[in-house]
Order: structure tokens, then sequence, then C-alpha cells
């Protein structure tokens, strides 16, 4: 129903934040990255427009909306409540431990300590996440990699480094496909940038395409 909202921030908690859209105060349920993002900005102006993307969750005790900072949180969240047995306040839990690109990086190298370090997820349902959101992207390695050898021909990043691979992996489970992700990664210098430094900047460059 909304995409986003965008208006001045009446209102910031840790939970949620409420935005005064022509008069109206939205209520958002927030992550603790959105949270973080909202308050630096916050302290550097006396009236902040801010717009949050959002997804509005039908339950039958009520309605409720969360706002994301970025498109990219807002994915993760779909992804995430996606897996069985996820919710949303459980996606929120995990997006308030790890940012969008921690995530991917995480579900890609098995990491369930990193997700069940998020209040309330088990290393039960970490497995879980990560066992069926990394069954994505293993059937994204069925497109043809003809397509991507001619991308690889003007790269700066080198794709034959594992950096390379695993960002790759990383923006696949955000739900980029493998060739958009491979032609991303040759703009970026993945030799000598660290892992989440290289997917936070492909995440941006994807975005504004």
């Amino acid at each position: 129903m909304f995409y986003f909202i965008s208006g001045n921030l009446a209102h910031l908690d840790k939970s949620f934040a409420v935005i005064d859209a022509s008069g109206v105060g939205y209520k958002l349920n927030i992550s603790g990255n959105t949270y973080f993002e909202i308050q630096k900005l916050s302290n550097s102006q006396n009236q902040l427009n801010i717009k949050l993307y959002t997804h509005m969750a039908v339950r039958e005790d009520g309605v409720e909306l969360f706002g994301f900072i970025s498109e990219e949180e807002l994915s993760s969240f779909k992804m995430l409540i996606g897996v069985s047995g996820v919710g949303p306040k459980a996606a929120i839990s995990i997006l308030s431990q790890l940012s969008p690109s921690k995530l991917a990086l995480a579900i890609c190298t098995d990491d369930k300590k990193a997700i069940s370090a998020a209040n309330g997820i088990g290393p039960k349902t970490a497995a879980r996440i990560i066992l069926e959101l990394k069954d994505k992207f293993n059937k994204e390695r069925t497109i043809d990699s003809a397509s991507d050898s001619d991308i690889y021909e003007l790269s700066v990043g080198d794709p034959s480094s594992s950096k390379f691979a695993d960002a790759q992996d990383a923006l696949t489970v955000l739900g980029y496909s493998r060739s958009e992700a491979a032609k991303v990664l040759g703009t970026i210098d993945t030799q000598n940038l660290d892992l989440d430094e290289i997917i936070k900047q492909a995440l941006k460059k994807l975005m504004k395409n």
C-alpha cells in the first residue's frame, strides 16, 4: 500500500519513529540500524525531513507499519520474513544487530553466531535463515557464466579473488542477479578493500541504477 512515507520527524524512539506527513502522524516500527541513521541526521538538523521505505504487516489484531532508512534494508527485511518461522519482530531484531551487508555476509559465510547474536534469535533459527536464504543464491549460480566473463574483461576488481566471489554471493542473497553483481563489483577495488566495505559500495551503486 505504501512504498515510502516522507515528512517531518515528529518523534524518535529506539523502536519506532513518527513521521508527520501532511498533518498525519505515521508510527513506523524501526530497526536499531535505522534508528542510528536517523539519530545521526537529527543531530545535525533542527527540523528533519526524512523518507522511510515501508512494509505494512496485517495481522488479526491489527495493522503495523515498518520503516527502513534504505531500500536494501527493506529488501533484507522482506527476505527475512520469507523464511519459515521468522516474523517481523524477529527480522527487525536481526536488522538491529546486522546491517544488510553484514547480514548477507553472515549468510554467505555460514556465520550462525553473528545472526543468533540478535535478541530473541536462537542458533536453530539462525541456521534455518542461512539454509533457506543461501539456497536462493545457489540457484542463481546456474546463470550462464559466459555472460559474466564479458563483464570481467573491463573489470577493475579481480573476479578470481575470494572477496569478489564472496561479495557476489552476498549481493545475490540481497536479491540481485549474479550478472548485476559482477558488473558493479568490476568497478570496485575488491583486492584492497575489506569485504564489508566492498558490499557497502556495491549496494550504493546498485541503488543508483
